[in-house]
């Protein structure tokens, strides 16, 4: 819903005490200006700025896209997507400079239209264009979901590992002249195997999380080389699991 959609309240619903109240004026309260009001009108004082701050907060967001798109034709006009040349920068450093606006909202701002510029490069360029120009296929917006999953991923597999851990049972101690075997811990092989294989799926979903892109156009060959050690290293112990998934149970 737009910010244009937003309810307005009717005239007979907000307390006459608070009739006075001017949103579009934005300046801080004191609260010794209010102190005397009754409680229905601060609480339609509250609501009118509350409703007030989503409209901007709307507005702004859309300002912004909207900023990021004039940069976007602007790079496009220079055939320069990356936006890296000398004459793009000086162009929108101008443009920023002449706003008259501090050096840190400055930043702020250049900080959310990059991540606009960004994303709307990816839904305009195709993959050839932006390899081409050496820009990564996924978006800021993918790049920050994809983060969050691998942080997920790796936030259950330290759960799992500690699940493991903890209902892996000892092996059964072996007797000493006549006294009885020690089982193992009893309840623990049920739980142990189901651990064992949510760890199973952890292990798959973090290595789904290698980035082909990332291994092709930006390690370097010592960090190529790493990773196929940690491959092949992983991928031997596979081997040795699977000889147990594939061998029959020996009945006994």
């Amino acid at each position: 819903m737009s910010s244009s959609e937003l309810a307005k309240p009717d005239a007979a619903d907000v307390d006459t005490d608070a009739a006075d109240v001017d949103t579009d004026a934005v300046t801080t309260l004191q609260l010794e200006e209010i102190a005397q009001e009754s409680e229905p009108a601060l609480v339609a004082r509250g609501a009118a700025l509350a409703r007030r701050y989503f409209e901007i907060e709307g507005e702004a967001t859309t300002l912004l896209k909207n900023l990021a798109v004039t940069q976007v034709a602007l790079r496009i006009k220079l055939g320069d997507p990356r936006g890296s040349s000398h004459e793009y920068r000086v162009i929108v450093n101008d443009m920023y400079r002449s706003l008259g606006v501090s050096e840190d909202r400055i930043t702020k701002m250049q900080g959310s239209v990059r991540w606009h510029v960004g994303n709307l490069l990816r839904r305009h360029m195709t993959p050839r264009e932006l390899e081409k120009y050496d820009l990564q296929p996924a978006s800021p917006l993918e790049r920050l979901q994809d983060s969050r999953k691998a942080t997920a991923a790796i936030v259950k597999a330290a759960r799992v590992s500690s699940d493991v851990a903890a209902s892996t049972p000892r092996p059964a101690k072996r007797a000493k002249g006549d006294a009885p075997a020690v089982p193992a811990d009893e309840g623990k092989p049920v739980r142990a195997t189901a651990d064992h294989l949510r760890l199973a799926e952890v292990a798959r979903d973090i290595v789904g999380k290698l980035d082909r892109n990332v291994i092709k156009s930006h390690m370097t060959d010592g960090q190529r080389a790493k990773l196929d050690a940690e491959l092949a290293t992983m991928e031997r112990k596979i081997a040795s699991l699977r000889k147990l998934t594939q061998k029959p149970r020996s009945k006994g």
